[in-house]
C-alpha cells in the first residue's frame, strides 16, 4: 500500500539521560492522532505509528511527518487536532511547533 503521508511519533521510554518522549505522553499522542484521523473519515492514505528516538529528546514529545520531513516538538495532546487539520488534511505545517 502506498501512503500519502507517514507520521512517526516518538514513544521512546527507555532509561535515558535526556528527556524522553515516552515519558512525556508519546503513546497517548499516537493513540489520539489515530483516533482523530479516523474521525476525519477521509480516504487519504496516512499511516500514523509510534517510533523510537527521533533525536530531539530535549524538545519532546517529538514527531515527524513525511514525505515533507517536518519535525514537531513539545507536542501536546491539545495540539493533535490542529496538526491533523492543518498539516495532514490541508498540507500546511503548524509553524509554532516546528523544530529542526
Amino acid at each position: 500500500m502506498h501512503f500519502e503521508k507517514h507520521v512517526f511519533i516518538c514513544s521512546n521510554d527507555k532509561d535515558a539521560p535526556k528527556k524522553c518522549c515516552g515519558s512525556g505522553h508519546g503513546m497517548e499522542l499516537v493513540d489520539k492522532f489515530k483516533a482523530t484521523w479516523a474521525a476525519q473519515g477521509l480516504d487519504t492514505k496516512i499511516r500514523i505509528q509510534r517510533a523510537g528516538c527521533l533525536d530531539f529528546c530535549g524538545k519532546g514529545p517529538t514527531m515527524v511527518v513525511y514525505p515533507e520531513g517536518v519535525f514537531y516538538g513539545n507536542v501536546q495532546l491539545t495540539d493533535v487536532e490542529e496538526i491533523t487539520e492543518s498539516h495532514l488534511v490541508n498540507n500546511t505545517p503548524v509553524s509554532r511547533l516546528q523544530i529542526g
